[in-house]
């Protein structure tokens, strides 16, 4: 009896330190687990933090500014240089602007006036009528070549303008002056003036 009671004795110390070792190893796997918990919570996605802080990626990539391409001045100088020419030719609206008054002027006169005022109803105002929408264009030019020579100093500072734009805006007002100088010659008779009817 007393063998079966050492041998149940020692069979229940056995059972207990075989729990106390089942207890042990379950508790150091729950300790590993937490920690491997803590060391995964404390490294954070990259992409986790930029949806969470989506201002902290714009302040971090510098913004790209925005260059103009010079296409707009480009063309200015292009219209500029063009209406200096229609200043110096006449242009159509020109032609057209003149004989229409060369018309009024002949409904206008009668057949007994006398030649000075048949010259300068029917000849004279249709000559100031030219001249006058030839310096419409020259000032016209004149302005778009000053625009677009001064834009660079209210654009992005520090980029220069192309020197083709340059050359055609600089023609476009050297054609704008000129025409508009030949028109206040021819407006005002001091040039090519009507013929004395005399």
């Amino acid at each position: 009896m007393a063998t079966k009671t050492q041998e149940g004795a020692e069979a229940g110390t056995e059972a207990q330190g075989d729990e106390t070792m089942v207890d042990a190893a379950t508790e150091r796997e729950a300790a590993q687990t937490d920690a491997v918990e803590e060391e995964t919570a404390g490294e954070q996605d990259p992409a986790a933090e930029k949806e969470q802080e989506p201002g902290a990626a714009g302040e971090q990539e510098p913004e790209r500014e925005k260059v103009p391409s010079g296409v707009g001045q480009g063309a200015g100088a292009v219209v500029a240089a063009a209406l200096g020419f229609v200043s110096l030719s006449g242009g159509w609206i020109g032609t057209v602007a003149g004989a229409r008054e060369q018309l009024v002027g002949q409904l206008r006169t009668s057949s007994t006036a006398s030649v000075a005022t048949q010259i300068k109803a029917v000849y004279g105002n249709s000559w100031h009528t030219t001249a006058l929408w030839a310096g419409l264009f020259a000032l016209a030019a004149l302005l778009t070549g000053v625009v677009v020579l001064a834009r660079p100093a209210f654009g992005t500072p520090g980029r220069p303008q192309a020197p083709w734009i340059k050359s055609v805006a600089w023609a476009g007002v050297a054609l704008g002056v000129i025409g508009l100088l030949l028109a206040v010659l021819k407006y005002s008779d001091a040039l090519l003036a009507l013929p004395s009817a005399s």
